[in-house]
């Protein structure tokens, strides 16, 4: 029996995204549980497909006790500020630290973290942690799926272990999968070999999904390698909306020999180079998608419309209106379109009261340059508190308290309300306000992969729409100016160079 320290801290920094993530937006969550310190944080993921409960029931299960630091989770955006990172940095490492000597540290990182002052935050803070456990003491950390990997975060950990599904339906078993690594290296009285490789491509958020290919092959072959070689594997294909030198995909392997792990990741990572054009994927218009969904829904199945560049989920706001007036100008039926995140609109809709018709100048709100409110008359349909849980298996038993919501009509269209960011990923977010979404023909969704958990098994057929926003679909069209010499900015597309 081992005492093992357990905190986390999650953040997927867009550092092109318009809106930062300061310490409220952790004490509110964005549709993750809020800050949390100390003995209340089992308790308060308890149930909830997130790594660090899935890790505290493997440690417990193999008879190791816990000790709570803190954990801290919120909504991709651009750079989570100094403060915020200091405040929930210095709770955590002031708790390990009054904790005295520990056996062990188990982290839920994400692995794709920028801060105002640092371009590796998960890098900084194994090297807190690390400075205050010492180098004996193993340090294992769960990552998202995007995590964009260090070397500094390989050289301070002991153990990464990453998520290998999108939608993220294994976050809780990734969190065990990290604690049995953490398990093995205790009983093995000393550190795990690990290593890193490194590819030379980015690929855009919608092709990296574990549902459909290659993702779903090279995932697999991820499996069958981790058996032959005795080791785990993680493959990252990175968050490609990071202006930093470590952005990109990687391959992390870790196990007892470290020889039989390299050949391991070797092979994975020469499986993913090959794979390459296989990840170059197709992009609707919102003009030309809507037309397509026109012709192919149907209530019983309807044709979802990713609304990518506006994922929340990315560093969008949920607010941009392009793919809503592509929706209303061809006069579609049986649409719904969610969640647009406009506070001000839901709060209008609430005054209103049901039944009521009026102009609303919807979305826009982040102040994006050239974007403008969409004006127009709807009628208030639902209204809804917001508070509920979902079922999903991506966010099942996640809470969620998005504030004030409705849903409005113009038309056979419809567009739901929420005032706090989360992306459409669950069928209860729309349940919550009256919809059943299998009796819809058209879904826009406002998510990039996630919505495929909860939403794919009902969808005739699946169309990336590249709206306007700021996540976009193709990381070639961003204005790059730190990445490292040479990285491919598409699938066999140009090369960065520093001008």
């Amino acid at each position: 029996m081992a005492l093992i320290a357990v905190g986390g801290f999650q953040h997927e920094t867009n550092t092109f995204a318009p809106s930062k993530a300061d310490f409220a937006a952790f004490a509110q969550g964005g549709g993750w549980p809020p800050f949390t310190e100390g003995d209340a944080i089992v308790p308060r993921l308890e149930g909830a497909n997130i790594p660090a409960a899935g890790a505290v029931r493997a440690l417990h299960a193999a008879g190791h006790r816990t000790v709570g630091l803190a954990w801290a989770a919120t909504s991709p955006s651009a750079h989570v500020t100094t403060d915020a990172f200091e405040r929930i940095v210095g709770a955590l490492t002031s708790r390990l630290a009054a904790a005295g000597p520990v056996e062990g540290v188990y982290l839920d990182l994400h692995g794709a973290m920028v801060t105002e002052a640092l371009d590796d935050g998960e890098g900084e803070i194994l090297r807190r942690v690390r400075a205050l456990v010492g180098p004996r003491v193993p340090v294992v950390a769960s990552l998202d799926l995007h995590a964009n990997v260090s070397r500094a975060m390989v050289e301070r950990a002991d153990g990464l272990v990453g998520y290998r599904t999108y939608p993220h339906i294994d976050m809780a078993e990734t969190g065990e999968r990290a604690a049995r690594v953490l398990d093995a290296t205790l009983r093995n009285g000393k550190p795990h070999a690990q290593v890193l490789r490194t590819l030379d491509y980015l690929t855009g958020l919608p092709a990296q999904s574990s549902f459909i290919e290659p993702g779903k092959t090279l995932y697999e072959r991820l499996a069958v390698l981790e058996r032959e070689y005795g080791c785990t594997l993680s493959f990252s294909p990175g968050f490609p909306m990071a202006d930093i030198p470590d952005c990109g995909m990687t391959v992390v392997g870790v196990g007892p020999d470290g020889e039989a792990v390299a050949r391991a990741a070797d092979a994975l990572t020469r499986d993913i180079a090959d794979a390459e054009p296989r990840f170059r994927m197709d992009l609707f218009t919102p003009e030309a998608g809507v037309a397509r969904a026109m012709r192919t829904g149907s209530p019983g199945r309807p044709t979802v419309l990713a609304d990518t560049q506006d994922n929340p989920g990315a560093g969008g706001n949920g607010d941009t209106t392009g793919l809503l007036a592509a929706l209303l100008s061809a006069d579609a039926r049986d649409a719904t379109l969610g969640l647009l995140i406009d506070a001000a609109s839901a709060k209008q809709a609430h005054a209103l009261g049901v039944g009521a018709r009026a102009v609303f100048h919807l979305g826009e709100t982040s102040g994006v340059a050239g974007h403008v409110p969409l004006a127009n008359e709807f009628t208030v349909e639902t209204l809804a508190e917001g508070t509920f849980t979902c079922t999903g298996s991506m966010f099942k038993g996640f809470a969620m308290k998005l504030g004030p919501m409705a849903v409005l009509r113009r038309g056979g269209v419809r567009v739901v309300l929420a005032s706090r960011k989360v992306q459409a990923g669950d069928q209860a977010m729309f349940r919550h306000v009256g919809i059943e979404p299998i009796r819809e023909r058209i879904l826009a969704l406002k998510s990039s992969v996630h919505f495929r958990a909860d939403f794919e098994p009902l969808a005739r057929e699946i169309l990336i729409v590249a709206a306007p926003g700021p996540a976009l679909a193709d990381p070639a069209a961003f204005r790059w100016t730190r990445l490292r010499e040479g990285l491919r900015l598409s699938p066999l597309g140009p090369a960065f160079h520093r001008t």
